[in-house]
């Protein structure tokens, strides 16, 4: 098998990039060099990539009480710069829509947004409709921090005896998911709680997906998910997305860091300082990562092998109809070694082929799978609408793309 081949004829899509912060705090425009960054436009023709989440991210430390606002920013952000190299980007709000830019001589990245963290709504399901209105595809349903619905895995609590609290998805929690099932938008659950996790698969009528999360089998991190979430996540139909940060694939790298922090106190004091500069605005994010990234440096990157090694695991026990990629390309300071860009995604392929994958399975996880479930989450969609508005009109159309 041509490995080559396969990889330049597949529709390759990334589901997590955090790029926007970029766009936005940076101006940065991806026709020219990223720099440190890890995503440009040269880079993402080199890995052949078709389809792009962009991950509509808001701190919710930095900009509390301004969730709206830097969201819409950031949304403003993509679009704008996918109007300005339309010639390399389009927007894409579909399926339909990502096979059209896919398709021809003259092929363009089919340019999505994705909402990292429920609280960004603020509890509205007036603003998550808007938000749909605006391009967004899929919501994360918590980040890093629990909101009022959803328990984040990113911060439990202990009750007196030292366990794990964890609620869960409340009641209007899985309202919501109803009602992204409804509008069809893609329920995503990387970032959430073990109990969120499997109440979000119960609520839903359409198939989940984790945007970006490894196997917490290889490395145990609350963010990663278990096999027995794999295997539930399998039989929901849907596709869990490796993610490549160094702290989700290698233990071992945990481990390393750990000492480092231990041995280094001052530079893990100054991390907290500049971390501290940040949220009160007198840092930008992109000197935050490079400072982080010099440490990263130090403690040294897992090997190429650990994120093939998850893939591998992820297949073994969900099937290769069930997994995919969620590099969180921007959003990470550490990669593993041979992944500096999306430039290396072709290296994947290489990998994955060299293991044995067959050509219908390297194209599933490359970006077949996504596209099936989103597939079906659209298909989903118009059958509650019909089910609720017997003139089969759907409540919350489709945009059409931006005429630039």
């Amino acid at each position: 098998m041509n490995w080559k081949a396969v990889h330049q004829s597949a529709i390759v899509v990334d589901t997590h990039a955090d790029t926007p912060g970029r766009f936005v705090d940076e101006n940065f425009d991806p026709s020219k060099d990223a720099g440190k960054g890890h995503w440009d436009l040269a880079k993402a023709k080199q890995g052949n990539l078709g389809v792009e989440f962009f991950s509509i991210w808001v701190d919710p430390g930095k900009f509390k009480g301004q969730y709206v606002q830097r969201a819409m920013k950031m949304i403003d952000s993509v679009y704008e710069t996918v109007g300005k190299h339309s010639n390399e980007m389009v927007m894409a709000y579909s399926v339909k829509d990502i096979r059209t830019a896919r398709t021809g001589p003259h092929k363009r990245i089919a340019s999505l947004l994705g909402l990292e963290g429920g609280h960004v709504i603020e509890g509205d399901m007036a603003l998550l409709r808007d938000f749909y209105r605006l391009g967004v595809r899929y919501m994360t349903l918590t980040w890093a921090n629990s909101n009022e619905w959803a328990q984040s895995s990113g911060d439990y609590k202990k009750d007196e005896n030292g366990k794990l609290i964890d609620p869960g998805l409340t009641e209007y929690g899985r309202k919501i998911v109803m009602e992204m099932n409804r509008i069809g938008m893609i329920v995503d659950i990387s970032h959430v709680s073990d109990r969120s996790f499997y109440n979000a698969l119960t609520a839903s009528r359409a198939p989940v997906i984790a945007s970006h999360s490894s196997a917490r089998a290889i490395t145990d991190v609350p963010r990663n998910m278990t096999d027995d979430m794999l295997v539930a996540l399998s039989r929901n139909n849907g596709v869990a997305m490796v993610n490549f940060n160094c702290g989700f694939i290698s233990d071992d790298y945990n481990r390393r860091s750990k000492q480092f922090a231990q041995d280094h106190p001052d530079a893990v004091k100054k991390m907290r300082d500049m971390e501290q500069q940040y949220k009160e605005g007198k840092l930008d994010e992109n000197q935050l990562q490079m400072y982080q990234a010099e440490l990263n440096a130090q403690v040294g990157r897992p090997p190429f092998s650990a994120l093939i090694d998850h893939i591998d695991h992820m297949v073994k026990v969900a099937g290769a109809d069930h997994v995919g990629i969620g590099s969180d390309f921007d959003g990470v300071n550490c990669l593993p070694e041979g992944i500096d860009s999306v430039a290396d995604l072709p290296k994947i392929t290489q990998a994955l082929a060299e293991r044995g994958y067959t050509e219908k399975q390297l194209n599933m996880i490359l970006g077949e799978n996504l596209l099936r479930v989103f597939a079906d989450v659209e298909k989903t969609a118009k059958q509650i609408q019909s089910e609720t508005n017997p003139d089969k009109r759907s409540e919350v159309p489709i945009p059409p793309a931006p005429k630039r």
